[in-house]
């Protein structure tokens, strides 16, 4: 899906300035101020609906399997069974967590855990020059 950034609330506010003052047209206004007809009676209709035209916020994805305690756990999890896979991790899981491997991998990175020839260590915090 593709996003494009919102416009302005200082735009907002001129194009319904604009609309307001009854000189121009949807479409004459369109033309000026390089936007949709739709986006304007959206933004019409938003400012009805809920007193602001301030735009809202954009949806930010998933939400992560593991948070809270169900972290904690796969850190102390990962801590005594360095050498367990990601799939071993997820089956250890999978009464409190339902999710994919790619869900598990993402979570030991969030932890700062990285997989190392054949077991899991902390990421080091030296930083390579």
């Amino acid at each position: 899906m593709f996003y494009m950034k919102a416009y302005s609330i200082d735009l907002r506010k001129r194009v319904l300035a604009a609309y307001d003052s009854g000189h121009y047209s949807l479409n004459q206004l369109a033309q000026q101020f390089q936007v949709t007809i739709r986006w304007i009676q959206k933004l019409r209709q938003q400012r009805q609906r809920d007193g602001t035209i301030a735009p809202k916020p954009q949806n930010q994805g998933r939400k992560p399997a593991f948070s809270g305690t169900d972290l904690e756990q796969l850190n102390t999890f990962v801590q005594d069974h360095a050498d367990s896979t990601l799939e071993e991790i997820r089956e250890h899981f999978s009464d409190q967590v339902q999710c994919s491997i790619v869900a598990v991998h993402n979570a030991l990175k969030r932890l700062g855990w990285r997989y190392k020839k054949n077991r899991y260590e902390p990421v080091s915090k030296i930083e390579r020059m």
